[in-house]
């Protein structure tokens, strides 16, 4: 703990001060982050480290698995900082982010000793989908491969979810909002993307188009169905 406060100290001395015209214009102006990160608590994996982020590029929330509780009346952490991110702060971009060698989906692979964690074995629940469709469709994974995909349809599982959002919802329709998977490799330092026309997970590469797994698109179903009568 005295090594990071030591940081804290840091900060103070050196980062702030050469940073302060950005901290200036956050603090009078206010934020305007590009993106939702809805990412893994897991101390390995740092959102704004991935990404490169200055103060005020991102707008984060983490929690254990990076899960997204399908939308509910009840007031949950996870819910009010997507609603927030999309309703007030306008942000149009929204990542799921998973990693390797994760801890929560080590517990949905083998929830062994999460009798003593009743909390967490109810929050995991939000990610039971993806534990079944890999017992059911590869059956013959196990160990390291069993769990890093149980992680990847995690992510799937988890994008399923935020569409459940009003804000996110309405966001679709109007053709402001695209969602994006992602996956950080933490052994091989590298992030996947989930495309969402084929379905499969892609390294992200500077030649290559982003992967995404929901394009920005206006949706015209409503007139459609209109003409149709």
């Amino acid at each position: 703990m005295n090594e990071l406060i030591g940081r804290v100290f840091h900060f103070e001395k050196t980062i702030f001060p050469a940073s302060s015209e950005l901290f200036g214009k956050l603090t009078t102006h206010g934020q305007e982050p590009k993106a939702l990160m809805i990412s893994c608590a897991d101390s390995r994996i740092v959102p704004e480290q991935i990404m490169q982020a200055n103060p005020g590029d991102l707008f984060v929330c983490r929690n254990a698995g990076n899960i997204v509780p399908p939308y509910a009346t009840q007031n949950g952490g996870v819910t009010s900082t997507v609603e927030y991110a999309v309703a007030a702060l306008g942000v149009r971009d929204i990542i799921v982010c998973g990693h390797s060698d994760c801890g929560a989906m080590k517990a949905l692979s083998d929830p062994t000793g999460l009798e003593t964690m009743p909390n967490v074995a109810a929050w995991l629940k939000h990610g039971a989908a993806a534990e079944h469709i890999v017992s059911t469709c590869h059956a013959d994974l196990e160990g390291k491969e069993r769990v890093r995909a149980i992680s990847l349809e995690n992510i799937i599982a988890q994008i399923s979810h935020l569409r459940t959002h009003p804000s996110v919802a309405a966001a679709i329709a109007r053709g402001e909002m695209t969602l994006h998977g992602w996956f950080v490799d933490i052994h091989a330092g590298q992030v996947l993307g989930l495309n969402g026309d084929t379905g499969e997970f892609v390294p992200l590469r500077e030649d290559r188009d982003l992967p995404v797994a929901l394009a920005a698109r206006t949706r015209f179903a409503t007139e459609l169905a209109e003409a149709a009568e």
